[in-house]
């Protein structure tokens, strides 16, 4: 049975359930132009928390210069500046205040916008009063789940936290992280969907299991799904599963990820390659959080957080028509994108320490570190496959490494060696000699690198003196890896 706030007078508000008696208190800042509103809500909380009233939006400003407020529920219509400018407003003072956004009418627009400002959730009028009492609690929760690592982080060393960083593994310091893990924060212990947007292997499942570490869900199960892994014709069985018989080799009913997840968050990573069909049937699932197994005569409800991951340009997308636009605006409520790796170089180092750790106790190797040449190289690539490729780079080199200290000479030629030019095709066009030229240096070049430049060696497989070799080199504007200038510093 509802019970809701009658806004013509105030209610009492001593509906306590068994998870609203022990929630933290805080102080609650209430923004309604209309008195009857302010009441009635104050009514309901505050046996429970410190409860402060503004009439609108500028009044509102004045109290939280003045006035400590964890949660701010906000009306969206009021004389003045709207609900949204304030939600900008108060944002701007205060990024970690939460803002509730109380609508007359259900305006998905609306709550988009408001999500993308900042806005915790909505509640729409008239309100239940459990609803109020349910929705205070969980975002005061979020609050003090924010302050916790806060206070959790100032523990750490520095040192610590370059090494580890506490979300969920990701390495990363520069500025753009840093507004990941802030907005990581924020969305984690809300109920909202969330769009990853970034190139392929910068890290999206990575956020995406901090956000589910980070909320709620927790406890529970995290399934993680690649659209793009899968034949079309095998996902709609493996996202919903199917009953016996439900088609030629189902022998048993089997349950699909949305139902293996439940209670907790399905991951669909390369959500652009859904086929239409099954946008449609993901459009339901969000709305209704309902399934329909192959072969169901009924309905599965299912209680899951998704969160989705695109390296495609899903705007564009909806706009020709190939992917759908009220999907694309379901799930993209709050959007956090991934920056690639050349775009945070500083983060390089971090990395190249991290993975060189990492692989090095796996391998049972010795190697502690990379020279100051090979350092400073990693880090001007562009790494066109961003982490994975680097990731991929140093395991490599760590397992094929002779000595304590990785060198230049250990790592690819097109990484170790970008200057040398792309592969001569057939399309480049180039005169005669010019090409020959070219495919000189790169033929003398590969050999370098699978002889470990070791000159002798190539110059005996190129059928010439090494000393042909070492003026090429010099005539080409490069040097041998490992030279006396490329070992002088272990990071």
């Amino acid at each position: 049975m509802r019970r809701e706030i009658d806004e013509s007078g105030p209610r009492s508000g001593r509906f306590l359930t068994a998870e609203s008696s022990v929630l933290p208190r805080g102080t609650v800042l209430i923004v309604d132009d209309e008195a009857s509103v302010r009441l009635s809500l104050r009514s309901i909380l505050e046996d429970i928390y410190r409860v402060l009233e503004a009439e609108d939006g500028h009044k509102a400003l004045q109290v939280l210069g003045t006035e400590t407020v964890d949660l701010v529920l906000l009306d969206q219509r009021m004389p003045g500046a709207t609900g949204l400018d304030v939600l900008e407003q108060i944002k701007a003072l205060d990024p970690t205040i939460v803002v509730v956004l109380a609508t007359a009418v259900r305006d998905l627009k609306t709550v988009v916008e408001a999500m993308k400002r900042g806005a915790y959730d909505y509640i729409t009028k008239p309100f239940d009063v459990d609803d109020v009492l349910l929705l205070v609690g969980r975002a005061l929760e979020k609050r003090a789940l924010e302050r916790q690592v806060l206070c959790l982080r100032s523990e750490l060393t520095p040192a610590a936290t370059d090494r580890s960083n506490s979300f969920s593994g990701i390495i990363g310091r520069h500025s753009e992280m840093a507004k990941i893990y802030q907005r990581i924060s924020h969305v984690a212990v809300a109920p909202t969907t969330v769009l990853i947007t970034g190139e392929s292997g910068t890290g999206k499942e990575l956020i995406a299991r901090a956000i589910h570490n980070l909320s709620p869900r927790s406890a529970q199960p995290f399934v993680a799904f690649n659209i793009a892994a899968y034949p079309e014709t095998l996902i709609d069985a493996e996202l919903f599963g199917y009953e016996r018989g439900a088609f030629t080799g189902a022998t048993i009913r089997k349950a699909g990820k949305f139902e293996l997840a439940h209670g907790g968050t399905v991951f669909l990573d390369e959500i652009g390659s859904l086929r239409p069909d099954l946008q449609t049937k993901l459009l339901r699932v969000l709305q209704e959080r309902q399934i329909e197994r192959l072969g169901a005569l009924h309905p599965t409800s299912v209680d899951i957080r998704i969160v989705a991951a695109t390296n495609a340009d899903l705007r564009k997308a909806s706009k020709e028509g190939v992917f759908r636009e009220d999907l694309y605006y379901r799930l993209n409520v709050v959007e956090i994108h991934v920056p690639p790796l050349r775009e945070r170089r500083d983060d390089i180092p971090l990395l190249v320490e991290h993975f060189v750790g990492k692989f090095s106790r796996e391998c049972n190797k010795t190697v502690r570190g990379v020279s100051k040449g090979a350092r400073d190289l990693l880090s001007r690539y562009d790494w066109p496959g961003n982490i994975r490729e680097l990731e991929n780079v140093i395991q490599r080199a760590v397992v094929l490494a002779d000595g304590p200290v990785l060198q230049l000479q250990d790592f690819p030629l097109e990484v170790a060696m970008p200057q040398a030019g792309a592969r001569l095709t057939e399309e480049t066009g180039l005169p005669l000699k010019e090409a020959c030229e070219q495919f000189e240096r790169q033929y003398v070049l590969r050999v370098l690198d699978q002889m470990r430049w070791n000159v002798s060696k190539a110059a005996r497989v190129l059928g010439v003196h090494r000393n042909t070799i070492v003026t090429k080199l010099t005539a080409w504007g490069l040097h041998r890896p490992g030279s006396q200038a490329d070992r002088a510093e272990v990071s």
